[in-house]
This record gives C-alpha cells, structure tokens and sequence, in this order.
C-alpha cells in the first residue's frame, strides 16, 4: 500500500511539471485583498477592494485616514482599500478610497481615465475617477461631487461604447440601464426582471458590445441584443441550458477575437452553479462544467454545447493576446457568497477557439493559492496573466480553511517558455496613436527568420470583477506579409480598426504575434 501512494505521490508530481505554463509570486503581501483590479497604460495595476471590511494590511499615508461615523467597523480608518502594483519592481502604494466599493463595475473611458461606478451604503450611486500615473507619480482617487448615478448600482456592469460613453447596466434591484456621461436618467431594462429567479441571477450580466454597435447582453440562462441608440431589445437569442450563469451563480463570459471583415462575433459562457446552492447555502453542490458558443451575429444563432475537463463555478475568462482564452480562478463546488464555495479548481485551461468541439481546452499547470470568491485574473502586457484577491468572508481572515488572500501571482502561459525566446518578437517601432482606419507600419525584430505572418492584435484593459472582465476584447489587425527590412528587423503594414463598434477609442495593448508568441505589449492610444 505504501508503495502504491507513493507511486501515485509520484505520479502526480510528474504530470504537474510536465503541463504547460508557469507560476510566479510576485507579491507576498500586496496589502489589500483585490476585488476588483485593471492595468493601466502606464503599466501599473489598480487593486480595489471595499472600505467596510476593517483593518486592511496597507496603511495610509500620514494625515490622510478616512473618517465615516457611520462605518460599523472603523470610524477614523487609516487602512488603505485601494493600492497601485507597478508591474515592473513589485512595489506598492497606497491609494484612498473614501466611498464604498463593494462589488460595484468599472471601464476605462477613451482618454484612459478609469471610472469607477456605485457599490453598497455610502457607494451606491457613487461616481469615481482614477486618471492613472507613473507609479512614482501622486494620481489617486477622485469621488465626483457634481454628478451622481440616477439609480443606485450595486453588482451592475459597465461597457465602453463606440463613442467614447458607457453603459452602466443592471444591478440588485435595478433592472435599469444609464450612461455617462448622463444622457437623461435611467432607462429600463425589463429583460433583467424576466429573467431573474428566487436566487436573482441576473446580477453582474455578461455585456458585450458586438461589432455593429448593438450590445449583447446575457443574464441567468437568457440573452438579448440591446441597441442602445434606442434603448430597445431588437432580437433575442435562444436559452442557454446548463442552468444559471450569472451572479450568485456565475461562470464567466468572453467574446472571441474579432478579424477578418469584423463581421461575426463569437460570444462564449462557461460554466456555473447549479440552481438552488445559494439559497440552500450548499457548499458541496458540484458546479456544472459546460460551455455554450454562439454566434451572435448570425441571422439563427443557436448554442454549441461543449464540456470543460472540471465544473468551475467563479473562473475568469482571460484573453490571450493570441485569440485563445485562459480559464482560471474558481471552485469546483458551491455557489458565490461569503464562504458559499468549496474545492479549488486550481486548474487553469486554455481554451483554443479554432480547434473542434472536444479537442479545444487543454489542462494546464495547477497553482497551489486557492482563488475564490472576490479574486481577479488581468490580461498584463508582458503576455502573463496576473492573478489576485480571493476573500470569502465578510472581513478579512487569515485563519479560515480559504483564509483571505494576500498575494500577487502571475501565471505565465507556454508561449512564454525558455523554447521559444528565439521566435518572440519585440516592438521596435509603433505610433503612439493612430485613428480608426488608419494605415501605419509596425517595425519588429525577431532573433529567428520569421514564417508566415506576424500578426498584429490590439487588446483592451477590461475592469476584472466577479469572474467578468467588463469591456474585454482583442482585435486582429488587417495586415500585410512583413517584409524584411534590415538584419532581424521586419515592417508589418497594418490598418487600425476602422470604428468604434470594432473597438472602442482608448488605450489599447497591441501585441505583434510571432508563430503563436506574443511581443511584449506597447500601448496605443485608438482615437476617432
């Protein structure tokens, strides 16, 4: 018997080293537990978690403690909630936060300013901005005094538009869209009301602006297609089975890289809870492990079903900058809530569209940190994929089975292998802006002659919240054959998107993709 567990030790041990990617910590304490988290154009990270949780482990800076009587933990709070993580030395500071942000949405705006919408009490029709910095720079918070939610938003969703506005959709007991900047109050959404059920689950929907300007919007097991010039549903879209989707019951959501002509998106939901957890408050309730594919903007779309290795319930759905998916985070058991999950997936996947049905996700090299509920996965510009958060509990606790989470991961996919140094391209050259449908160069060395195409891909910096990115995607660029230049160094003609619908104006990473290996990212600013 001794010798049979210690085979299967073995065993074990070997298939772990043997799968593809890696793990690094980057942080052993980044101070605050992140709820919410978006990389910024000046490759830092913004970490967010709520003020209402007591003492954090960041203080902040002298003389700038945040005074609320009506705190039920901390009346004069000197912990910081907020902290900025600079990619590049592993360093943090503190940020202030003076409003509630429990689990409320965020997007960055086209002039890279992140704003920050609702949350609970003091939050819920809250407003914030961060105009991002150098981390040595003294950008913090900024709580808007002129201008206000109309309807409080408290688990809602936001979503850059074509030009330049946000939709701020959904939320507990608002079955309301508004903008900003604001338009003319609330407008409402009834689809949200249809589909919610005893348990909600229709809280933090999955939006996706489609490539001919209208919204795909999906909550519980149903989807509509929103046109949000006038505020009308123009189409629904079949059920999806499998059960719920959405918070409390959340798997995750992305839409697929979009090239070509831009003419079809691929939207993609995988997994959940199975109806009844949350209510029952069942933490061994085994979570369901398929996926549904559409084509959203197919005149008779239907959902193509497919399994996942492992059911995960609260996993997120990363973009890779060369159109695969990461898949990670999550729980094999239970629901979303406070100490409602149990079983870490600890399994990350790839997903990779272009394979058949069966044959698209590959397991990948486990991590050993638990990422539960309130933990977050951010698409970085050097292709690694960074993880945070996990707090299932109402205040932090160090000494749970899950205790509160502290550190900073990164995983790094295979394209990232030693192997492959040699075919990784680098940035030489790039505009710092271009306009929709501009024709520009993209100058790129690469140690080995290149084969084939290099592709260009421009990637958004989404706000990673509850197993949803909001405002995720990537864009190929139309592009010519590289041509050789001088030495290593190859010109790739490439055209910007050519609208807002395609993608937004904003900050964008833009990777060039070398057989299947990503650059390190630039940043570009894509303007109208």
């Amino acid at each position: 018997m001794e010798l049979l567990i210690l085979s299967m030790f073995t065993f074990f041990f070997l298939s772990r080293a043997q799968l593809p990617g890696t793990w690094d910590l980057l942080v052993p304490n980044a101070g605050i537990s992140s709820m919410h988290t978006a990389v910024t154009r000046f490759n830092t990270v913004v970490l967010l978690d709520r003020t209402n949780t007591g003492p954090s482990r960041k203080m902040l800076r002298k003389g700038h403690c945040r005074l609320d009587p009506h705190d039920a933990v901390l009346k004069r709070d000197c912990y910081a909630h907020s902290v900025l993580f600079d990619i590049q030395t592993n360093q943090i500071r503190p940020l202030m936060i003076l409003t509630d942000t429990w689990c409320s949405s965020g997007q960055f705006l086209h002039d890279g300013t992140l704003l920050q919408t609702g949350g609970d009490l003091d939050g819920f029709k809250k407003i914030r901005k961060l105009d991002p910095c150098d981390f040595n720079g003294s950008c913090d918070w900024v709580e808007l005094d002129d201008v206000e939610l109309s309807e409080g938003r408290w688990y809602s969703s936001n979503q850059i538009l074509p030009d330049g506005s946000v939709i701020i959709i959904g939320g507990r007991g608002a079955n309301t869209v508004e903008y900003y900047p604001p338009r003319n109050g609330v407008v409402l959404f009834p689809f949200l009301a249809d589909v919610e059920d005893k348990q909600m689950d229709n809280l933090y929907p999955y939006v996706h602006l489609l490539p001919n300007g209208k919204l795909f919007v999906f909550a519980n097991n149903k989807a509509v297609l929103f046109d949000h010039e006038t505020n009308e549903v123009v189409k629904g879209y079949p059920p999806l089975d499998g059960g719920p989707r959405n918070y409390p019951s959340a798997g995750s959501s992305v839409m697929l890289a979009l090239e070509g002509d831009y003419s079809t998106a691929v939207i993609v939901v995988c997994g959940g809870a199975q109806y009844g957890a949350f209510i029952e408050r069942s933490t061994d309730t085994p979570a369901h492990g398929s996926c549904g594919r559409i084509v959203a903007t197919s005149l008779d779309p239907i959902w193509e079903m497919e399994d996942m290795p492992f059911g995960r319930i609260m996993g997120d759905m990363v973009m890779l900058p060369t159109g695969d998916v990461l898949v990670i985070n999550g729980a094999q058991a239970g629901t979303q809530g406070f100490e409602m999950a149990s079983n870490p997936c600890l399994y990350p996947l790839l997903y990779r569209p272009d394979q058949p049905v069966g044959l698209r996700f590959m397991t990948l090299n486990p991590g050993t940190v638990p990422r539960l509920y309130h933990s977050t996965a951010n698409l970085l510009p050097d292709g690694r994929v960074m993880v945070a958060g996990s707090n299932p509990h109402h205040i932090y606790n160090f000494k749970a089975e899950f205790p509160t989470e502290l550190r900073i991961e990164a995983f790094s996919p295979e394209y990232l292998s030693p192997d492959r140094a040699n075919i990784r391209p680098v940035i030489e050259e790039i505009p710092d802006t271009v306009s929709f449908g501009e024709a520009f160069n993209v100058m790129v060395s690469v140690t080995l002659p290149v084969v084939g195409l290099v592709e260009v891909n421009f990637a958004s910096a989404p706000f990673s919240t509850h197993s949803f990115s909001q405002g995720q995607r990537l864009v190929k660029l139309t592009i010519t054959p590289s041509v050789p230049a001088s030495g290593n160094l190859y010109k790739v003609e490439c055209k910007a998107p050519p609208n807002g619908a395609v993608a937004p104006p904003g900050y964008y990473m833009v990777f060039a993709v070398n057989q299947g290996v990503p650059s390190v990212a630039r940043w570009v600013h894509l303007v109208a």
